[in-house]
């Protein structure tokens, strides 16, 4: 008995040995126990083990029964309109995770399809990406092409967007070589001018050339801390065959290139009137070729090394209106639920939705600029309601949120 007593204050770990008193949790088998700190080391090694298995067997989350349509699907329950980016995003996506899972022996090699996303700020470009790659369940990174310098000189070089990719996936090089990266912001390495520069361009067309290989698919030594404030650290050799690129752009004032291109076109030829009609003044993006990008400063290497080129059309008013109350995670609902969890139940009028997406057409901020808005409205209920133990229903109409947002120095914004 005594023995036995003795034996239960000694239990140990029966993996690392630790006592009974310096571990949290000590779970008993029928003959040996294991701590917490081996549970969760043992469990690491399985998510390891089975990654390799699933990536050298060619499992890259891409169900068989799934079909582009089905992306498309899904990425219309989060973002509203942007209908041929969707196809186009979708289709890429799809070609791309099957040419992955491809088997075949013969001599037929499918080359993968960087995108080119351009379109205003606010329409979207950013949250289609982070959509698609959160439903393939695949590495993820964002990255910003404004910080990026031509290698030699102050700034980022451009083997750091990997690096972000390296970061995602814990280091794990076989997950990130499938992979995407969002490229935001690639307008802004855009060459100076047309003409090839007799000067350096390092933060515009050096970043394009240093870029170009990447894109299209080699062995690239990472610096998995990233630039140039670790010298000391060993290189990660990463290849880029199978990381699919998407770059998205606002490529302000490309309109004025697409309309002058436009023009050309109908001038000098019999029905040029009926022509002109046709030309959506509103929308000119829709009419956007590679020509109109390389006449805007990106080299035509690197646009032939994203071959896949659509638009995002501006948000109208009736597209704010359901950008508001439709996607899964819509901004009101968002509000609701916070409300909701110091049980009350907030009301929008149709008015005040109305009234918010005509604020955001006025200030020209697009869809990023609605939270902004909402924002100034609803700071002073979420900062008094919480004390009001009383107050179970809150009702926004025109009213209030017209008083909230005047006193708000958005309203010294103006549309661009």
């Amino acid at each position: 008995m005594d023995f036995n007593r003795r034996n239960k204050h000694n239990l140990r770990c029966s993996f690392c040995g630790r006592d009974k008193t310096e571990a949290l949790i000590l779970v008993a088998g029928i003959d040996a126990h294991i701590c917490e700190v081996c549970v969760e080391q043992a469990q690491d090694i399985i998510d390891d083990e089975l990654g390799k298995k699933q990536l050298s067997q060619g499992e890259f989350n891409l169900p068989e029964s799934l079909a582009p349509k089905d992306i498309k699907t899904h990425l219309d329950k989060y973002i509203i309109g942007q209908d041929e980016a969707k196809k186009y995003l979708s289709v890429a996506v799809y070609n791309h995770y099957k040419r992955l899972a491809q088997n075949d022996e013969d001599d037929i090699e499918i080359e993968k399809s960087n995108v080119m996303l351009v379109g205003r700020t606010g329409t979207g470009k950013t949250l289609l990406a982070k959509t698609i790659a959160k439903f393939l369940n695949v590495p993820f990174a964002i990255v910003d092409a404004t910080v990026f310098t031509e290698a030699g000189y102050v700034g980022e070089d451009v083997e750091s967007i990997l690096s972000r990719l390296l970061q995602v996936c814990d280091y794990n090089t076989d997950l990130a070589e499938r992979g995407i990266v969002y490229i935001d912001e690639i307008d802004k390495i855009a060459r100076k001018q047309d003409n090839p520069s007799i000067t350096r361009d390092v933060s515009g067309e050096g970043v394009q050339q240093a870029m170009l290989k990447m894109l299209e698919g080699t062995e690239v030594h990472v610096p998995p801390q990233g630039g140039r404030k670790h010298p000391e650290q060993k290189l990660v050799k990463v290849n880029t065959s199978n990381i699919l690129f998407i770059c998205g752009g606002a490529f302000d004032g490309i309109e004025k290139i697409i309309a002058k291109r436009v023009n050309t076109h109908v001038i000098g030829f019999k029905g040029a009137d009926k022509q002109e009609e046709e030309i959506d003044r509103e929308n000119l993006l829709q009419y956007i070729t590679q020509k109109d990008i390389k006449s805007f400063g990106l080299i035509p290497e690197l646009i032939g090394r994203l071959p896949v080129l659509s638009y995002l059309e501006p948000l109208d008013m009736n597209a704010l209106r359901r950008i508001l109350t439709e996607p899964k995670n819509a901004l009101l609902k968002q509000y609701k639920k916070l409300f909701q969890l110091e049980n009350i139940e907030l009301k929008f009028t149709d008015e005040a939705i109305h009234y918010v997406a005509e604020k955001a057409i006025e200030f020209n901020l697009g869809a990023r600029g609605l939270r902004s808005i909402c924002e100034a409205i609803m700071t002073d209920a979420m900062f008094e309601l919480p004390s009001k133990k009383n107050v179970k229903v809150f009702v926004v109409d025109k009213e209030y949120a017209e008083a909230k947002l005047s006193k708000s120095k958005l309203t010294k914004l103006k549309a661009a």
